[in-house]
């Protein structure tokens, strides 16, 4: 009973009139593949070493999404305008890193329909590409550039011809043979791939066939899109994780290089077969408005900000969180203002996203391009050190990166709709004494700066600086981000990020009301033997091998519960209070059988008589149910309001709880607890612990 999902806009592939289109012969990739690769071992270093770093260059689908005049629809997209496009990235954009040049969906569709060769393989649509796709990948790769594709995932509907055409080198087989007998529909649109049914050895062999296809052409990227679990959709006709398999061991057996990323919006409950068989993967929905514009704030950049946290410790080298394109370089066309287009590429650069641009690169405006090649911020990105939030409470917002030569990079974002001052502490960070302050936007060294930096930031504004503090590696770094993850009347655990800067560091130390409770070499502790309804103040220190210490981290409270605790607190339970839409549903996987959803707007649930033995700061666990790709819901609790983003699973599941720990100030007594949000939709409850 979840609401309805932010609108997607769908890539919609019609069927029409078949169109007969000739191939050339096969090239030698597709008459005798190299072996495969021999270990897993092997393929790792081989896919670390293709994406070593965040790719850079430019991708042709904004311009076909948008409906700005003279762009949108399949029929912009040309060989003379993709090699248009890439004539400029060579000239003006090559030098500062950017390289590929993905041609997006529409390549190989005439008048709504898919075309194939005799084989059912993918060929282009020689109205559009009238000397094929090798001779673009030739005309890019003379340039120095490299060439990427699109596809959807499974069997294009229109290849299938009812179950007769034969599949290349696979004698006996057809395309009856590679998908599920009652045709079963794939993808995140259903209207245009049937399921591939991997149980038939014949499915290798056409996903091999296809591999080589584009290995001929001389395809350095591919996108295969519509991949499920994710793209709202998370039944068996939608797992297409065999897919995702067979494509990484088919384009591994090419022998050739070839970046292999998903879309769009992937489940982060198969975040480990996504990392094992690709180098990246969208973590949300398309970031174009599909209207009048390339993109708009409020329709899903904003969103981004949300969406990647629980992606960022997937991220490294091999396999990179995707944003989606970087529509920042024409005004005109960006549908956003100057200081947006910054924030927007600030965040792709501290996420080490892959930056590819999707405005008409002709025309790129003075400031537009002063974004795009401003070496300092397109080297915060290709470092590969993913930034984090220090909190998410309010749209004020610091997000930070600790850099293993000790020093940081750290941005500031005001996500509100008016001017207000955001202010990095240097407390957050580890950092004690001074530190420089070098703007990368302005190339300014701003000084040497103790305690905090705060800037007066416009609504949607950012400021992206370097801090190196004043003294660095004779001691481990100091560990952040320690946070409670549970809590019991005796114990309480934690959790922090890994120290990667001074010297190495072997272990870790945490302190309860300055009394060393624990000992570990990793990044997680549960100090036991606590005093029940007990307020303890925790912090944590990183040693070496020679004894060294860091500087203590940031102190936590946490007040543990009462004896007995911690208590659920079911949403759906009698005498709470439910206003506007909020209403309880069915959910047999929560606890109790039900939820409460249709949350948000006038729509809010307040859960009563949470009881506390005395005022403190609390660990409270939250359930919920997310089938999108993750919600923000305002908490009220103790008289004081924040925002929690809560992760989504992108599948379109709203029976699968997740929960998530956060500390919330209490009252001694009876307290409420209430869960909405009055702009914007919410994840459904299932229930609170504390």
């Amino acid at each position: 009973m979840a609401r309805p999902a932010r609108p997607v806009r769908l890539r919609t592939l019609t069927c029409a009139t078949a169109l007969a289109v000739a191939l050339a012969a096969p090239t030698a990739w597709a008459t005798t593949p190299p072996a495969a690769s021999g270990t897993q071992a092997s393929e790792a270093t081989a896919a670390s070493a293709v994406a070593a770093k965040p790719y850079m260059g430019y991708s042709t689908w904004s311009l076909e999404s948008t409906n700005f005049p003279g762009y949108g629809g399949e029929k912009w997209l040309t060989e003379s305008h993709v090699l248009q496009q890439a004539d400029v990235l060579a000239s003006k954009l090559k030098s500062h890193g950017y390289e590929y040049v993905n041609v997006d969906a529409g390549w190989n569709v005439d008048n709504g329909k898919n075309v194939a060769d005799d084989y059912a393989r993918p060929t282009a649509d020689l109205k559009k590409f009238p000397h094929g796709m090798k001779y673009v990948g030739d005309y890019l790769h003379r340039k120095g550039l490299k060439f990427g594709l699109y596809l959807a995932v499974g069997l294009y509907m229109d290849y299938y011809n009812d179950g007769r055409t034969p599949i290349y080198n696979a004698p006996g087989c057809t395309t009856k043979d590679i998908v599920y007998p009652d045709l079963r529909k794939t993808s995140g649109w259903d209207n245009v791939s049937y399921q591939l049914n991997f149980a038939s050895p014949c499915t290798t062999k056409y996903i091999q066939s296809v591999a080589d296809e584009l290995a001929g052409w001389g395809v350095d990227f591919l996108k295969i899109d519509g991949v499920g679990p994710g793209s709202f959709q998370g039944d068996d006709a939608h797992n297409n994780v065999p897919d995702i398999q067979a494509w990484h061991t088919a384009l591994q057996n090419t022998g050739r290089p070839i970046q292999f990323i998903l879309s769009w919006s992937l489940s982060h409950n198969q975040a480990d077969v996504w990392k094992a068989n690709s180098n990246g993967w969208r973590v949300d929905t398309d970031v174009e408005c599909y209207c009048d514009t390339l993109v708009t704030w409020n329709n899903s950049v904003k969103q981004r900000w949300n969406d990647v946290v629980q992606w960022i410790p997937d991220a490294g080298p091999g396999h990179w969180n995707n944003l989606d394109s970087l529509d920042v370089g024409v005004g005109a066309m960006d549908g956003i203002n100057d200081v947006e287009r910054q924030s927007y590429m600030t965040l792709w650069a501290i996420e080490s996203a892959p930056l590819y641009i999707g405005d008409d690169l002709t025309k790129l405006d003075s400031y537009g391009l002063k974004l795009l090649t401003n070496d300092e911020v397109i080297a915060v990105d290709q470092a590969g050190h993913p930034a984090r939030p220090v909190s998410q409470d309010t749209p004020q917002q610091v997000w930070y990166a600790r850099n293993p030569d000790g020093s940081y990079t750290v941005a500031l974002f005001n996500l509100g709709s008016g001017y207000a001052d955001v202010t990095a502490n240097w407390s957050d960070l580890g950092i004690s004494g001074k530190a420089a302050v070098r703007d990368l936007w302005s190339h300014k060294d701003l000084g040497s700066v103790g305690g905090s930096f705060t800037a007066d930031l416009p609504p949607h504004g950012s400021r992206l600086l370097r801090l190196t503090p004043s003294s660095t590696g004779t001691h481990p770094g100091v560990p952040l981000a320690v946070h409670g993850t549970a809590s019991t009347a005796t114990s309480v655990s934690l959790a922090w990020d890994a120290v990667n800067s001074g010297t190495a560091t072997t272990g870790y130390d945490v302190y309860a009301n300055g009394t060393k409770a624990a000992t570990v070499t990793g990044t997680a502790a549960t100090v036991s033997g606590l005093s029940a309804a007990t307020g303890y103040s925790f912090t944590v220190v990183a040693h070496d091998a020679r004894g060294r210490v860091s500087a203590p981290s940031k102190a936590v409270a946490v007040t543990t519960p009462a004896a007995g605790g911690p208590v659920s607190y079911e949403a759906e339970a009698p005498g709470n209070t439910l206003s506007g839409n909020a209403s309880i549903a069915d959910c047999s996987a929560c606890s109790g059988g039900k939820k409460v959803g249709n949350l948000g707007y006038n729509g809010s649930v307040s859960i009563t008589d949470v009881t506390a033995p005395k005022d403190g700061t609390y660990l409270m666990k939250l359930d919920y149910t997310d089938g999108s790709s993750g919600r923000t819901v305002v908490v009220t609790a103790g008289g004081t309001s924040f925002q929690l983003p809560l992760p989504g699973t992108n599948d379109n599941n709203w029976g699968h709880p997740q929960s998530i720990t956060v500390p919330v100030q209490l009252k001694a007594g009876a307290n409420t607890i209430s869960f909405g949000n009055p702009s914007d939709y919410v994840s459904d409850v299932d229930r609170i612990t504390l």
